[in-house]
């Protein structure tokens, strides 16, 4: 039997919220944080089993101290979240070389106070002189003046450590004011036994940074109001049940909002007539996870009122839905993901790029079929020799296209010389017609014809081969600033009317035009590496130079914009960096190519790869294997490199079918769009917005709806404003 005799029992019950005074007339964003003590009531009893009393006085002894601790104290679900928004943190110059002055005791942790004021939290010492100041004020209702920043600009003392996040196992906050960052400091021990601190004495009483960031972003609360003030209204029933925001997870609950709210997603995992996947861990199942989410958000169930909210005459909360919390869902695809796997904000259009491919590499067996289908295409690109005019054409499957948005800047006023701040940035609105034609434009690329010699550079064009049912948009309105990404809110006009989009199929080869030749000798010479063109057009977004871009794409496995930037990033001092890419002879039919080993095709054979598209993918990427598989994926329709014992008619016919729709005309409606608040794709909010009929409205029109986290309202007013300034935009082709 335990000889620990004293329990502590805690009930924690929702407060249920009543507004009974007029609430004042609010913006459209109006942010308001909202606390543990607001949200819960709590009670507590120590009870003692070995005297058999239930309910032991609270003020005895140490139990105060200790009831005030366990209380205090993070759960296990807490202290893993915590350790996956933590960030890297490491030491500076200002902790490694810390000079410390003459020592001297400091009062204790309950009657230490602010050498400025009365506070007596949120204080920092200073190690070097040990003071004590207040920190800022904070989340939470946690006060502060400022005194410690103040210490540091009278004194230039850099290092301080926030007292009460001080454990016994020798973890703090440490913040560098010079560095204006958070710091480690490695002789953390030192330093405060200096002042008479001992470790092993603390007691953790306050919350640290990073968790008061936790639940900053966990309780982000919009609270969504029309141009008179009023409520938006909160809709509930089958498709719209929405997402309880997870700590910065809006941008995965905006993209799957507008993913399940096509018909091709929810034919393939909202089936409530069949049985649940059979699965030894649904937990890392994707099937069942995406069906589970399915169920849950077009079902309805889940789709009702918060019964802990009670609506009054002038409440200016009406009561919304709870939300379902798709928490296995994002750990499921974050798995192994360096960004996904966090608690941080992300990039809400590389998410969707991300769920897609997981969702093409999951099984799906027959009747069911690849719900990503939908939103493949085939782009075909234009290369003519400037010189002797001879062409050559080449087609890439994608399942989205990212746009160029024109930066039009308008005339700035006179700035008021009274104010400090840079005045905001205005543009002139484009369309979305201009931004397809330079998409699609003729640009200028640097290669040699490998028909006449000649240096002169070809004209390239990419166009629509065939059109997808889904069209994904990705409106690129970022521009490089001292190497940063910086987002420009340009407006893009897009209507809600169905338009057209037949100008922008490619007319393929004409009887007039002449090809290039494709012997070995000739390709040994052309460029023997295809760059993601999504991702290539992203980067030279950014104004990364093209050879660059090209070269950090080869580098990381012709993936994705983000870790080519990353490579770009830690390559930059490279003395060979803006070098043009060099690769060695073509791995096309009469080309040597590279030596490819034949264990790396039978890793391959083994993930259901056939031996020729082993062999091309293994060729495309060095030999690579990992870099192998993403290229099959990337390349669904390439029959492979056929060797002497390889016949491709034997290719089953069905895999050299083309993605997309070839046939005209090709109309398409805006379905949904996701849009972004906030300087950055990795901080701010997503929110989507989704037309759907509604049951209150009839089945002759649709109504624009807005996915903002748990909230599901009817949206008003501002919905075209939001179209201008969408980050993702989805396309639904149309009967004419």
């Amino acid at each position: 039997m335990s000889e620990h005799p004293l329990v502590l029992n805690i009930q924690r019950s929702r407060k249920r919220v009543k507004r009974d005074e007029p609430p004042q007339k609010m913006s459209k964003l109006a942010i308001a944080a909202e606390t543990e003590e607001d949200r819960y009531d709590t009670k507590s009893r120590v009870a003692c089993y070995e005297c058999g009393v239930n309910d032991v006085d609270k003020t005895s002894g140490k139990l105060p101290a200790v009831i005030d601790g366990v209380l205090k104290a993070n759960t296990f679900a807490r202290q893993a979240e915590v350790q996956a928004w933590e960030q890297e943190m490491t030491p500076c110059e200002h902790t490694l070389c810390l000079q410390q002055e003459a020592t001297r005791q400091i009062d204790s942790q309950d009657l230490g106070h602010c050498s400025m004021c009365d506070l007596k939290e949120n204080l920092w010492l200073c190690l070097q002189c040990g003071n004590l100041g207040c920190g800022r004020a904070q989340f939470g209702g946690s006060g502060g003046n400022s005194h410690g920043l103040k210490h540091t600009e009278l004194t230039g003392h850099a290092i301080a450590v926030k007292l009460g996040s001080i454990t016994p196992e020798g973890t703090a906050d440490i913040y560098c004011y010079a560095c204006n960052e958070e710091r480690i400091d490695s002789e953390l021990k030192t330093h405060l036994a200096h002042w008479g601190i001992n470790l092993a004495d603390r007691e953790k009483t306050e919350k640290s940074l990073t968790e008061m960031q936790i639940e900053q972003n966990l309780r982000w609360d919009f609270s969504m109001t029309t141009e008179d003030g009023n409520e938006l209204k909160p809709l509930f029933g089958n498709g719209l049940t929405g997402l309880k925001n997870l700590g910065n997870s809006c941008y995965l609950a905006s993209i799957l909002q507008c993913l399940f709210s096509i018909s091709q997603f929810q034919h393939r995992y909202y089936r409530p007539q069949d049985p649940p996947p059979i699965s030894q861990a649904p937990a890392e199942d994707l099937e069942t996870q995406l069906r589970k989410l399915a169920d849950g958000l077009l079902s309805g169930r889940y789709s009702h009122p918060d019964t802990d909210v009670v609506a009054s005459d002038y409440s200016p909360e009406i009561p919304n839905q709870k939300g379902l919390a798709p928490a296995m869902l994002k750990h499921l695809i974050g798995r192994g993901h360096e960004e996904f796997s966090t608690m941080r904000q992300q990039d809400a259009f590389e998410l969707l790029l991300h769920l897609l491919k997981l969702i093409t590499r999951s099984s799906h067996t027959a009747p069911l079929q690849d719900p990503v289908q939908s939103f493949r295409f085939v782009m075909e690109q234009r290369l003519q020799c400037m010189s002797c005019r001879k062409v050559r054409y080449r087609t890439d499957e994608q399942d989205n296209i990212s746009i160029p948005v024109p930066v039009k800047r308008k005339a700035q006023a006179a700035n008021d010389p009274s104010e400090n701040d840079k005045p905001k940035e205005d543009f002139e609105s484009v369309t979305l017609k201009e931004c397809l034609d330079i998409f699609t434009s003729d640009e200028i690329v640097d290669l040699t014809c490998p028909s006449c010699g000649s240096k002169n550079g070809f004209t390239k064009r990419s166009m629509f081969k065939t059109f997808p049912t889904i069209l994904a948009v990705n409106a690129r309105r970022f521009e490089l600033v001292n190497w940063v990404p910086t987002k420009l809110d340009v407006p893009v006009e897009v209507d809600d009317d169905a338009f057209n989009l037949d100008a922008y199929q490619s007319p393929g080869l004409q009887d007039n035009e002449e090809l290039l030749p494709e012997d070995a000798n000739n390709t040994a010479r052309a460029p023997t590496f295809a760059p993601n063109e999504t991702a290539l057009a992203q980067l030279e977004g950014m104004g990364f130079p093209r050879v660059r871009c090209e070269k950090a794409l080869h580098a990381t496995g012709n993936t994705d914009s983000e870790t080519a930037m990353n490579w770009l990033f830690a390559h930059m001092e490279d003395p060979d960096i803006d070098t043009p890419l060099e690769l060695g002879p073509s791995s096309r039919e009469g080309g040597a190519g590279p030596c490819i080993n034949p264990e790396s095709v039978e890793s391959l054979g083994a993930m259901g790869i056939g031996a020729p598209k082993a062999r091309k993918a293994l060729k495309e990427t060095g030999g690579d294997v990992n870099r192998a598989l993403d290229w099959v994926f990337s390349h669904p329709d390439d029959q492979g490199a056929f060797g002497e014992n390889d016949d491709p008619m034997d290719v089953p016919p069905g895999d050299s079918e083309m993605a997309g729709i070839a046939d005209l005309p090709a109309i398409f409606r805006l379905q949904s769009i996701v849009c972004h608040k906030g300087a950055s794709i990795h901080a701010g909010h997503y929110v989507a917005f989704i037309r759907k009929y509604l049951p209150t409205e009839g089945d002759k029109s649709t109504s624009w709806v807005l996915f903002n986290d748990e909230k599901v309202v009817k949206a008003e007013g501002d919905v075209d404003e939001m179209k201008k300034f969408a980050y993702v935009y989805f396309f639904e082709m149309v009967d004419a």
